[in-house]
């Protein structure tokens, strides 16, 4: 298993806000979780909104928590999986943020190795630039 370096993840915050510049969406806060949930990295743009660092850990920390990106837990809300992301959200004291741009980090081993996520334009935008700034580092996202 590939550990998720600092220097890795400063790649993949980069490549994410690049992204986010080259397609003009609103400012993004970028977060770089390990496999553990702990922080590596966070940026916050200028003009990022206030509750942004906390959307964007719970999308990456919910994709952590089942394995899978955010957009998963998105899924399975809409159908009809009300009740098992309620009881995640509860078991997980509501850690997690249950919308797309939380995507797992994947190393060549196949191992997650952590997450990033995203938040401050669409949760689409949000999730292909966390794609983008993964892929940028050489490594495989997993987004649903």
């Amino acid at each position: 298993m590939t550990n998720l370096t600092l220097a890795t993840a400063e790649t993949i915050l980069a490549a994410a806000r690049a992204k986010g510049r080259a397609l003009n969406l609103a400012p993004l806060t970028v977060v770089v979780l390990d496999a553990g949930g702990h922080m590596v990295a966070l940026a916050r743009e200028d003009r990022s909104g206030i509750g942004r660092v906390e959307i964007a850990t719970g999308k990456a920390w919910g994709g952590l928590a089942i394995g899978a990106g955010s957009r998963v837990l998105f899924d399975r809300w809409n159908a009809g999986g009300a009740g098992f992301v309620t009881a995640l959200a509860a078991a997980t004291q509501g850690r997690m943020v249950p919308v797309p741009g939380g995507v797992l980090v994947i190393d060549p081993a196949g191992d997650i190795i952590g997450a990033v996520g995203i938040s401050g334009d669409t949760s689409d935008n949000d999730e292909a630039c966390a794609i983008a700034g993964i892929e940028a580092a050489g490594l495989t996202a997993k987004a649903g």
